[in-house]
């Protein structure tokens, strides 16, 4: 039997790479949006995910809380796609490692920051959290450095690794880390925003946040 992926997150939240990724690998997904933070309010989802946060996704008995493992399973659910690099083709190191690159150095300190600069800043954290703005602007060196001559980061297409290291730069612009943005990296941001499909994963997402009742 052939299920549907149900995908739950808030909107323009990591969740987005799994909603970008299901855009590019014309793949349906049940999309539900709840409203952020899901553990406030919307305590129910807690039952499903344990740890809070989004996304999630559920497929069968499969379920993911990565957004990156979910952007590649989504690519690959069906076999491998152009979005991803298999064992044996060129790049396939780089890709995993950009892919997870992504989330685990470049990300992690943005979500510090904001923590400690925007969502908490009442409890006199801010300087901590201006501290992890610089430490994500030196950790963009190695993205600035293997994009020179590069439209993509592997393989010369388009793929997951875009789509993991796109969401940071994109995050950044959105919540006030954009001055340490190099504009090569910013080139590149514009040129995967103006992407069909990212363009159709942010709309859908709007969309259902616009349809969210909060009680």
């Amino acid at each position: 039997m052939v299920t549907t992926p149900v995908l739950y997150t808030c909107a323009l939240s990591r969740g987005l790479r799994a909603t970008w990724a299901a855009e590019e690998a014309g793949v349906d997904i049940d999309l539900r949006m709840l409203p952020f933070p899901p553990r406030y309010l919307a305590p129910d989802y807690m039952a499903l995910n344990p740890l809070g946060t989004v996304p999630l996704l559920v497929d069968a008995d499969a379920q993911l809380t990565e957004s990156c493992a979910i952007a590649h399973y989504l690519a690959t659910r069906n076999g491998f796609t152009p979005l991803a690099i298999a064992p044996g083709e060129p790049d396939y190191a780089a890709y995993c490692d950009y892919t997870y690159h992504a989330d685990a150095t470049i990300t992690f300190p943005q979500t510090v920051y904001m923590r400690f600069a925007i969502f908490e800043k009442d409890k006199g954290l801010v300087e901590a959290g201006q501290a992890y703005a610089k430490w994500f602007y030196k950790r963009l060196i190695k993205i600035e450095q293997r994009l020179e001559g590069r439209e993509y980061l592997c393989a010369d297409r388009f793929t997951v690794a875009d789509i993991c290291v796109g969401y940071a730069l994109i995050l950044a612009e959105s919540v006030g880390l954009n001055d340490g943005v190099p504009e090569s990296l910013k080139t590149y941001r514009a040129r995967l925003m103006a992407r069909p499909a990212y363009q159709r994963a942010v709309t859908r997402e709007e969309d259902g946040r616009k349809a969210l009742k909060v009680v």
